[in-house]
């Protein structure tokens, strides 16, 4: 009895091909300008209108809010330099001054523990080398 062979089966192509449409998107970056201008259409609104202007915007109730602490706090300056996150506490040198005493301190250590280990060496030998010696401390 001989056995006959299996047909071959077709397999389904297995690329995957992803959807631009799903992709990430990259962070959106709002002009002084137009952010001006939500502002004003912002305060033009009537009631219940605020929530469709920002749908029709694809904004956030939190961004206008935002936008107008900017402009109070610090005028349309303010509005174009915003960056996300939080600001660092810390100016550029004095991060560098904190990372440089961070790594004296490590280095200190560090040579603490090489001291320790020479001190540790210099008392093994010193032990060894007294019965050779003769001498007795």
């Amino acid at each position: 009895m001989s056995a006959m062979p299996k047909p071959v089966l077709q397999q389904p192509e297995t690329q995957v091909v992803p959807k631009p449409e799903l992709e990430k998107r990259s962070r959106r970056r709002f002009s002084t300008e137009f952010k001006l201008r939500i502002i004003a259409k912002a305060d033009a609104c009537q009631y219940g209108e605020l929530g469709e202007l920002l749908r029709s915007e694809g904004l956030y109730r939190g961004q206008l809010q935002q936008w107008r602490k900017e402009l109070a706090d610090g005028g349309e300056a303010a509005l174009s330099k915003t960056q996300p996150g939080p600001r660092s506490a810390l100016t550029p040198d004095q991060r560098r001054i904190q990372q440089l005493e961070k790594d004296i301190s490590r280095l200190k250590q560090r040579l603490e523990i090489t001291q320790d280990c020479v001190d540790l060496q210099k008392k093994a030998l010193s032990m060894l080398d007294r019965p050779h010696t003769g001498k007795a401390e």
